[in-house]
């Protein structure tokens, strides 16, 4: 009876759970109207599913391992572009020093105001001792009237500063650009700066003594008062034992020369002859 007992109890226990797994089974199946091929596409659907979320996981894996590799590279290579930026530093700031003072030097600078080139700074120092030997000839030949000034501004159609003049007018008080000078005072201002160039070179330490000057043409443009002033100023270059030499076609001339080189040209060619 005791065995019957349980068996019985077994049975009851048994029948009890698959009562509630059928209930189960019921709440959470398909309806009796479910057609069991639906339920085959349904299981296929989720079976091609689950492959293709298990392909992608691994995808998802390699692509992970690709970027962590890719990760640890960049780290290292961080450190060396650290170590060499660190080590290309005091070159840099040289770099930045001497492109600072060539931009300077080259007149391209901001900070260079006048934009006047290194060179162009000690021809100025040059230019300035030419225009104080120049304006002494110039105020003799000029009746005292014009002399040069040595300017650091830009000329017109100049890009660069520091090899300017400018002409002063005492009798007028203003100063003006050589460009408006006429042909007669051009040469002449032309000649001041020739013979106060050859003033320099000769008072420079280890400079040659120029003894002998050549100056050609441009007498003809000259009024006779300014040509006796220039005049005048070759004589007394040439009372210092300097050599003159004037080429012209001025016949007023003649009379100022005291020995002359006569060319006569003829169809048979050209002659020269010497006169005193």
């Amino acid at each position: 009876p005791d065995a019957v007992a349980r068996l019985a109890e077994s049975v009851a226990r048994h029948q009890q759970r698959l009562a509630a797994v059928t209930e189960v089974l019921r709440e959470a199946g398909p309806s009796d109207d479910e057609p069991v091929g639906d339920l085959d596409a349904t299981l296929a659907a989720h079976e091609a599913a689950h492959q293709a979320a298990v392909t992608a996981s691994r995808r998802a894996a390699s692509d992970v391992a690709v970027h962590a590799a890719r990760s640890t590279r960049l780290a290292g290579l961080l450190v060396e572009l650290d170590e060499a930026l660190a080590a290309w530093a005091p070159l840099r700031r040289d770099l930045a020093l001497v492109t600072r003072l060539s931009s300077f030097v080259e007149g391209r600078s901001a900070d260079n105001l006048l934009r006047m080139r290194l060179s162009a700074f000690v021809l100025a120092y040059r230019l300035g001792q030419v225009v104080g030997a120049a304006n002494e000839r110039l105020a003799r030949m000029s009746d005292q009237r014009y002399s040069l000034e040595h300017t650091g501004k830009r000329g017109a159609g100049e890009t660069r500063g520091g090899l300017s003049l400018l002409v002063r007018d005492d009798w007028s008080g203003e100063s003006r650009d050589p460009a408006t000078l006429s042909g007669g005072e051009t040469f002449v201002v032309s000649l001041a700066l020739a013979l106060g160039l050859a003033d320099v070179i000769a008072h420079e330490a280890g400079g040659a003594s120029l003894d002998t000057l050549f100056v050609d043409e441009g007498f003809g443009s000259l009024d006779a008062d300014t040509l006796d002033d220039v005049m005048d100023t070759l004589d007394a270059l040439r009372d210092g034992g300097r050599v003159v030499g004037v080429v012209s076609h001025v016949a007023e001339m003649r009379d100022r020369i005291p020995t002359q080189l006569v060319v006569t040209k003829s169809r048979q060619g050209s002659f020269v002859a010497l006169r005193r």
